[in-house]
């Protein structure tokens, strides 16, 4: 019993010495176990790559890991001949930072060639930076990889082509290019779309290949392609000639552009009509009766030659002056006097006649109603025989009447 008590008395005082001891026991990380001062200075990325039409900018970390606050002064310790570098935060260029007791501030490094226009010489170049606490006693540095490379480089990510750059036709038809997008980089990416009209009133949109529906982007695998079709729509009035279309494909920084081209031939149309929209006349057995007939080029490339045909009754004759017309341009007007003489043989009554001018790729057709009247000269005749008739029968009547 006795030996069962001094057991309990010596396990109770265990256990409250080492509850004494808890407090004085250090873990790893604990403050007895940092050091009292210690700073550490590091770029994010020592080694960076940058395309010659951008700015060579780095993120240096400055960070305190002692008990004592810091402040560190930074100066660049080597750099390429000719070079300059400086660092800045929030705008603000600074040659030194505070840093408290378990903290770390961001510094932005930021370097140039002197006199160089505002590309960068491609490249490979070094550069190293010291930190140095105010009082001297602590000192970190840090190196830094950078090469400069050309913009095309970098654009090869992306492939960009096409079979047919140059398509021609009339106004007042749709162009459907098709262009091939290569996504060249190992991650697949989400690639936007963009087609610059060469001027106001023309229309473009991207279509995916075998479908319908509008676009602006495209979502392409790794190492694969895709085929999209660019339909360029131009105004129907818009004048002939050769129109590039700037397209352009790109994500985020990288791109790739491609230059297609529409050839306008223009649009041929032509119409027909008269002065005033009759299209009916009266003529007299045996005469010809005159109309005038307006020809307008109402397309947008000039007509170099209108030509005139007629359809008539057997034995009329249908003459045109002048019977051909040049050089109609766009919107102009021209206007052709047409002679119909009707048969010898013409009964009188309602006849048809048309007329079609036919021009560069366009034709128009008007038809005349043409009434064939008795002549006046036998109206005449009748009325002579009537009278002679008349006198006739007087005589007759007064010779029968004397006897």
């Amino acid at each position: 019993m006795r030996a069962h008590r001094i057991f309990l008395f010596s396990l109770c005082f265990i256990a409250v010495n080492v509850m004494l001891c808890i407090p004085f026991i250090q873990t790893p990380g604990s403050a007895a176990q940092k050091p009292e001062r210690k700073i550490v200075a590091a770029f994010k990325y020592p080694g960076l790559t940058v395309p010659s039409d951008g700015k060579l900018k780095a993120d240096l970390v400055v960070k305190n890991k002692g008990l004592t606050d810091e402040t560190v002064f930074l100066e660049v310790a080597e750099k390429p001949a000719g070079w300059e570098a400086s660092f800045s935060t929030y705008n603000k260029t600074v040659s030194g930072v505070f840093v408290g007791e378990e903290s770390k501030k961001s510094i932005t490094f930021k370097a140039r060639k002197k006199d160089a226009d505002k590309k960068l010489p491609t490249g490979t170049y070094h550069f190293r930076i010291r930190a140095v606490t105010e009082d001297g006693l602590i000192e970190q540095s840090a190196s830094l990889s950078v090469t400069v490379v050309e913009k095309e480089t970098r654009e090869k990510t992306i492939g960009l082509s096409t079979s047919y750059p140059m398509l021609q036709g009339p106004a007042d038809t749709s162009f459907e290019f098709t262009i091939n997008v290569s996504n060249n980089s190992a991650k697949a990416g989400l690639f936007n779309l963009q087609a610059k009209a060469p001027a106001k009133g023309w229309k473009t949109s991207f279509k995916p290949a075998y479908e319908d529906k509008q676009i602006s982007s495209l979502n392409i695998k790794a190492n694969k392609s895709k085929s999209v079709k660019v339909e360029i729509t131009p105004p129907r009035q818009a004048s002939t000639g050769t129109y590039p279309i700037d397209v352009r494909v790109w994500q985020g920084e990288i791109e790739a552009t491609t230059t297609l081209k529409v050839k306008l031939t223009g649009t041929y149309n032509i119409s027909c009509n008269t002065p005033k929209g009759l299209l009916s006349a009266e003529v007299e057995k045996g005469g010809d009766t005159t109309m005038s007939l307006l020809v307008k080029n109402t397309g947008s490339a000039t007509q170099k030659k209108i030509s005139f045909v007629s359809f008539k009754p057997e034995d009329w004759q249908v003459n045109f002056k002048p019977k051909t017309v040049t050089g109609i341009k766009p919107g102009e007007m021209k206007q052709v006097e047409v002679s119909i003489i009707p048969a010898e043989d013409a009964l009188v009554g309602d006849y048809s006649v048309g007329v079609k001018a036919q021009g560069q790729k366009a034709s128009d057709k008007v038809e005349f109603r043409i009434t064939v009247k008795a002549s006046a000269a036998w109206g005449w005749i009748g009325v002579g025989i009537i009278i002679l008739v008349i006198v006739g029968l007087a005589i007759t009547f007064r010779i029968l009447g004397r006897r």
